[in-house]
């Protein structure tokens, strides 16, 4: 005996089977669209020679702003006292008070003012540039870094003269006079950088825009499961 064959279904039964979305273009087109225009100049965001401008305007803008670290730097730090003697007839240069911690206040206002520094940078880059980017985020480790670098020659330079032994001859002997301005300790040149970074990364974490949620199975895994 042969099996009965059974007839195919009416039009309107085979229509009522299909997929839906159709697994063809249509389907794919869908999660096209969903996800497009995440890197489509225009529409999440300002192209890349756009953030490459702006990132050039945060180096320069923190380098020049490390001229008014330098000078708050000279005027906010503590002087050590140094007095020149004449010792065999040659001039000795020593330390007045040789207990005394203004060598490591030096360090530390330059620390503090940097950290200052980089807190306000990544404030303001973030509220100027929420979106952030690659581009914006070298400009403040760069800038930061660049305006230290400023910051530390203007302070020295700013600071008392450089010559100690001419400075205790024009003081004379036994009279304390300031030493140059110094910056011991050369890891805080990377105190303004790492700050700007991490306060503004924390905010765009925080408070940045969020890529628009897509509907389960529309995306492109949805589409391509759709097509199987």
């Amino acid at each position: 005996m042969t099996a009965p064959l059974t007839p195919p279904p009416p039009p309107h039964e085979q229509s009522s089977h299909r997929q839906w979305p159709p697994s063809g273009a249509a389907g794919a087109g869908y999660g096209a669209v969903a996800y497009g225009g995440h890197g489509a100049q225009g529409q999440d965001g300002p192209g890349m020679k756009t953030e490459v401008r702006d990132a050039a305007v945060i180096t320069v803008a923190a380098a020049l702003a490390g001229v008014l670290l330098g000078a708050l730097w000279n005027w906010l730090a503590p002087r050590v006292p140094l007095v020149g003697e004449v010792i065999d007839g040659s001039w000795v240069v020593y330390v007045k008070d040789t207990e005394g911690e203004q060598a490591v206040g030096v360090d530390g206002t330059f620390t503090l003012l940097a950290l200052a520094f980089g807190v306000l940078t990544g404030v303001v880059v973030f509220l100027l540039r929420r979106r952030g980017g690659v581009p914006v985020v070298l400009a403040l480790g760069v800038g930061g870094l660049l305006g230290s670098l400023v910051a530390w020659r203007i302070g020295v330079w700013l600071g008392p003269a450089q010559d100690v032994l001419a400075h205790a001859k024009e003081a004379g002997r036994g009279v304390a006079f300031s030493a140059p301005v110094k910056l011991g300790a050369k890891g805080a040149l990377l105190t303004w950088s790492f700050a700007g970074l991490l306060v503004h990364l924390g905010l765009t974490a925080l408070f940045g825009p969020r890529d628009p949620e897509v509907p389960y199975g529309y995306g492109p895994k949805g589409a391509a499961a759709g097509q199987g």
